[in-house]
C-alpha cells in the first residue's frame, strides 16, 4: 500500500488519506420496537448495525459477507442515507454524508447509487426503461438537451448490453439478467463515484451471474466506479472484491485483502465460513477441515454481552469472550500483513495452534417479547424446561 497524503476533515480531526473515497467510523443503525395499543412507547431497539468502522479506496472493490440477518444491507443502505443513521460518520469524499439534509443530500446522492438485490421490484413496472433511465438524470439536470440525453441513453444500455430497442419496454419483458442490467444502468446515468451493489446476482441463474460479474468489472474500469458489493457468495466475493470484510452481528469481524483472506482466516467464524465453500476436487473436499457451527444466530433485538460470536465459537475462553468486545486490529503473526485486521482476543493463539477447539455447550436468548435497553438477556441452558 503506497504512503498517500493526508487531509484533515472538519468533522474530525484524524487524518483520512486522499486515496479514501469512504470512510465510517463507530456507525450504528438500530430500530426501534414500539408496543402500545393508544401510544405507542419504545421497548427495545434491534441492533442492526452497531459499530461499524471501515475504508472503502477509490477504485476499488470492498466486498461485504456475512450469513442472512448479520446487517449488510442496513449497512449498504445506510451509507446512502436510504436509513437513518443513529450514531456516527459517514465520510464520502471529506463530506460528513450523515449530517447533510433536504436539497444539500439530495444533490450528494448523484456520486452514491445502489444497485438492488431483486431487479424486478426495484423497477417500476408502469415506466419504460427510457423513463426509469431519464429520471435520475431530470432529476440531477443531466437532461436538459434532449438530443444529448437520447444519445446518452443508447450509450448506458450499450455499456451494459442492450439493444437501444429496449427503451421502448417495460421491466416485465425482460429476463432477470437483463432487469438486473437495467438496474445497473440506472445507477450508471447519473455518473456516481460509489455503486453499493446489495446481492448483485443473488436472483440470478448460475450462468447469468457469471456475465453480470464481469460487467460490473468492464463497467468499474471504463467509468472509474467504486465498488461496496454485499453479498453471501464467497466464491462470487473472491472474484470481484479487492479486499473483504466479514461481518457478524452488526460489526466487522475480519477485514483483509481478498487473497489474504482466503489463504488464511484468522477468526473462527471466518474460518468456519470458508469451510463451507465447497470445492471441486472431491480428494481434497473429503480430507479438508469442516467447522459446523453450533445454535443460530442470536436476535439482533438482544445480542450476547462480550464477544457477539461467543454463543457459537468452538475455540471460546473463559476469561474475556463473554466479558468483553474485541476491537479490530492487526495483529503479530508471522506470513500476516498489516492490512489483515482481525476483532478477537485469542487470534493469534489459535493460528499457533496454542488454543484447540472444543465443542460448544448451545445456548441461547430466549426472545418472548421485546425487552428494555437495560434489560438482562435470558440465558436458557441445554435441558432447561
Amino acid at each position: 500500500m503506497s504512503t498517500a497524503a493526508t487531509e484533515t476533515t472538519p468533522q474530525d480531526d484524524v487524518a483520512v488519506p486522499d486515496d479514501v473515497l469512504v470512510d465510517v467510523r463507530g456507525l450504528k443503525v438500530h430500530f426501534p420496537i414500539k408496543r402500545g395499543v393508544f401510544f405507542d412507547r419504545t421497548v427495545g431497539h434491534v441492533y442492526a448495525v452497531d459499530g461499524m468502522d471501515m475504508q472503502i479506496k477509490r477504485g476499488e472493490t470492498y466486498g461485504l459477507v456475512g450469513e442472512s440477518g448479520c446487517g449488510k444491507s442496513t449497512f449498504g443502505r445506510a451509507l446512502l442515507r436510504l436509513e437513518e443513521p443513529t450514531e456516527g460518520t459517514v465520510l464520502f469524499d471529506g463530506v460528513d454524508v450523515a449530517s447533510l439534509k433536504g436539497e444539500t443530500l439530495r444533490r450528494k446522492r448523484q456520486d452514491m447509487q445502489m444497485v438492488f438485490q431483486d431487479p424486478l421490484s426495484s423497477l417500476d413496472p408502469r415506466q419504460t426503461v427510457e423513463s426509469l433511465l431519464l429520471e435520475g438524470m431530470q432529476a440531477h439536470g443531466l437532461a436538459k438537451d434532449g438530443k444529448a440525453a437520447t444519445a446518452r441513453l443508447r450509450e448506458l444500455l450499450s455499456a451494459v448490453g442492450l439493444p437501444p430497442a429496449a427503451l421502448r419496454k417495460y421491466p416485465h419483458e425482460f429476463s432477470g439478467g437483463q432487469r438486473q442490467r437495467i438496474g445497473i444502468a440506472r445507477a450508471l446515468s447519473v455518473n456516481p463515484q460509489l455503486i453499493v451493489a446489495d446481492e448483485p446476482v443473488s436472483a440470478l441463474d448460475v450462468s447469468v451471474q457469471a456475465q453480470v460479474v464481469n460487467l460490473l468489472e468492464e463497467l468499474q474500469e471504463e467509468f472509474s466506479l467504486t465498488y461496496l458489493v454485499v453479498a453471501h457468495d464467497l466464491a462470487v466475493v473472491r472474484h470481484i472484491s479487492d479486499r473483504v470484510g466479514v461481518m457478524y452481528l452488526g460489526a466487522l469481524v475480519e477485514e483483509a485483502d481478498a487473497d489474504d483472506l482466503y489463504a488464511m482466516p484468522l477468526h473462527p467464524y471466518t474460518r468456519a465460513l470458508m469451510s463451507a465453500v465447497p470445492v471441486p476436487d472431491p480428494t481434497t473436499e473429503d480430507r479438508r477441515e469442516r467447522i459446523i457451527l453450533a445454535g443460530d444466530l442470536p436476535s439482533p433485538a438482544n445480542p450476547p454481552t462480550g464477544c457477539r460470536f461467543h454463543t457459537r465459537c468452538p475455540w471460546k475462553q473463559e476469561e474475556r469472550c463473554d466479558t468483553e468486545r474485541p476491537q479490530l486490529r492487526t495483529i503479530e503473526l508471522e506470513g500476516v500483513p498489516g492490512t489483515h485486521r482481525v476483532a478477537c482476543h485469542f487470534a493469534e493463539q489459535i493460528q499457533r495452534g496454542e488454543i484447540q477447539p472444543h465443542e460448544v455447550d448451545v445456548s441461547f436468548v430466549e426472545q418472548v417479547d421485546a425487552q428494555p435497553d437495560d434489560a438482562t438477556p435470558v440465558t436458557v441452558e441445554p435441558g432447561a424446561p
